[in-house]
């Protein structure tokens, strides 16, 4: 008997038949004027078309989210491509709407995010990687404005500026722990003055942030002028337009500001467009982008970055907050292989085989893990949004281990909870969840937030905490209700909360898998992203710069020499 060897994403992607992306805008009734082409099969879309359209009814809004993942994730952006090319399918209009991939991910820990198997967007190297430069806009955007600082500062310091209260770091793109923690400005006076800084990602930066949430390129130019580097010796903040440096990152960002349209494997539309991670910003693609797509499609179909206590909840009380948009549906992705895991059996490692308990039959384990599960459609349902879970299935799966998770999210809440194969047969893998997510955007939804932002920061963070982490409580650290105090007195504390915590758990211990009960919130620090709009406490150890691990995935990225074809890439 012969194998037949499974084809990798990159070689299913690589061969794809792409159609030019014009013939994708003209599809949805745009034109080249509507376009700035990069090369044949990606585009960036200009922001008129949103005047343009103005007048159009809005499509159904859904986004994708999942459970609390493991290492490698539980194919979320995989079935948000798969269920918009079912919809289309269906004969529905519709629109993918994401994030761009950071490359700190891409060659480190779990490679690519353009989907997987066969629901991908295409094309996956361009997409992984370069892109359209918008990351590098924003890396340079962001470097700008730290430069500023520390030539202010050497050039006379007229703002006052306090150097230990300075919170602009640098930013790269790759994951690189070794630039955590450095020292900055040695070798003599030329080179500025000794202080200790350090890097993030760049995705981390508030800049993406802003990128994400900005209404049109005036807003953008507002939020830029408002964020706060630091403090002067008075304890005043400072800010980018106190510095001058706004306007010029305004530039640096303009065309940024564009989304970006590619397509999937079946030939239908996806607009790429910021990147903000999920643990750390609010892990949305942008308000722009979802605007534009709403006029566009009956169905826009998003992704909210990692599980619903992240990404989602960050979505609704944050990003439509701003956008004014309300969801209409939610679907929560889960594997069998998870569940397990949430139930005490096996550990998952990225980059080492799974284990043999995960990939046996285990009815009890997903039964324990199906906890998770629940926790995650129950935080959707306190918002009001209606609920589809999508088993995300592998050929391990069993149809008694399929039932247990379908009996654990009725008794949720959700709609429906319904097996998925988009990963090996595309669009056509995903008509019944299609169909079931058209059932539940026809439902009455009456989208709600959960807090009010006239309430005390303090008691924001604890209705989080309680109501979607389910924790008992929240223990503030000394600096902590510093911070309170200070951003209270400044008029911050109007602001919603993005909070920065693992995604790796419900809780801020990536080690407490389940649904952890009968434990507290530690809140170490809260910090001011002012031009974003919110406030993000840092709950235990939060890093806003990854490392990469002992067998990174860029050790698998080549070129194939007679070709020139990128392999290795996830």
């Amino acid at each position: 008997m012969t194998v037949q060897k499974l084809k990798s994403d990159l070689e299913i992607a690589q061969a794809a038949r792409l159609l030019p992306v014009t013939e994708i805008a003209a599809a949805l009734g745009l034109t080249e004027d509507d376009l700035e082409l990069y090369g044949k099969y990606k585009a960036k879309l200009h922001l008129d078309v949103l005047e343009r359209f103005r007048d159009r009814k809005n499509g159904k809004y859904v986004t994708v989210t999942a459970i609390t993942p493991t290492p490698l994730g539980e194919g979320k952006t995989t079935t948000a491509i798969g269920l918009g090319m079912a919809l289309n399918r269906l004969g529905y209009t519709t629109v993918n709407t994401l994030r761009q991939p950071s490359m700190g991910p891409t060659f480190g820990i779990k490679g690519g995010a353009a989907g997987g198997g066969y629901a991908q967007a295409v094309p996956m190297e361009d997409f992984n990687l370069h892109f359209t430069g918008d990351i590098h806009a924003v890396g340079a955007a962001h470097n700008l404005l730290a430069a500023m600082i520390d030539s202010h500062i050497l050039h006379g310091n007229e703002l006052r500026i306090d150097p230990f209260s300075i919170l602009w770091p640098r930013v790269v793109d790759i994951s690189d722990r070794a630039l955590r923690d450095v020292v900055i400005g040695l070798g003599g006076r030329e080179n500025g003055h000794p202080r200790q800084a350090g890097f993030d990602i760049t995705v981390a930066s508030e800049v993406m942030a802003i990128l994400a949430l900005a209404d049109d390129l005036a807003d953008l130019r507002r939020r830029l002028g408002r964020i706060v580097i630091g403090t002067n010796t008075d304890r005043e903040p400072v800010t980018a337009e106190d510095l001058k440096a706004a306007g010029a990152m305004a530039v640096l960002l303009k065309d940024a500001l564009m989304p970006n349209l590619i397509q999937t494997l079946e030939n239908t539309p996806v607009i790429v467009h910021a990147g903000p991670f999920a643990n750390i910003a609010h892990g949305n693609n942008s308000i722009v982008a979802d605007k534009i797509a709403l006029k566009l499609a009956d169905y826009v179909v998003t992704e909210s970055g990692f599980g619903a206590d992240m990404g989602a909840e960050k979505m609704i009380n944050i990003k439509c907050r701003y956008s004014g948009l309300k969801l209409d549906a939610a679907v929560v992705v889960t594997t069998i292989r998870a569940l397990k895991m949430h139930g005490g059996v096996g550990r998952i490692v990225a980059g080492k085989p799974l284990p043999r308990e995960l990939v046996e039959e285990n009815v009890d384990a997903v039964r324990r893990g199906s906890e998770n599960l629940k926790k995650h459609v129950e935080n959707m349902l306190l918002h009001d949004v209606p609920v589809v879970v999508a088993i995300n299935l592998f050929p391990t799966d069993t149809e008694r281990e399929i039932e247990v998770v379908r009996q654990a999210a009725m008794e949720a809440g959700a709609l429906d909870a319904v097996p998925a194969e988009h990963h090996a047969k595309g669009g056509e893998g995903a008509l019944d969840l299609a169909r079931a997510v058209v059932k539940a955007a026809e439902q009455p939804s009456d989208m709600k937030f959960l807090y009010p932002l006239d309430m005390p920061i303090r008691e924001k963070i604890e209705t989080i905490a309680t109501r979607v982490y389910g924790a008992d409580g929240v223990d503030f650290e000394p600096a902590a209700e510093q911070k309170i105090r200070l951003y209270t007195k400044l008029g911050y504390d109007k602001l919603p909360i993005c909070m920065a915590k693992t995604h790796l758990s419900l809780s801020h211990d990536p080690t407490l898998k389940g649904r952890p009960r009968n434990y507290r919130l530690p809140i170490r620090d809260i910090r001011a992203s002012v031009g974003a709009g919110f406030l993000y406490p840092l709950c235990g150890e939060m890093r806003t710069m990854p490392g990469l691990p002992k067998v990174p995935a860029a050790n698998q990225v080549d070129l194939d020499l007679e070709t020139g074809r990128v392999v290795g890439l996830f």
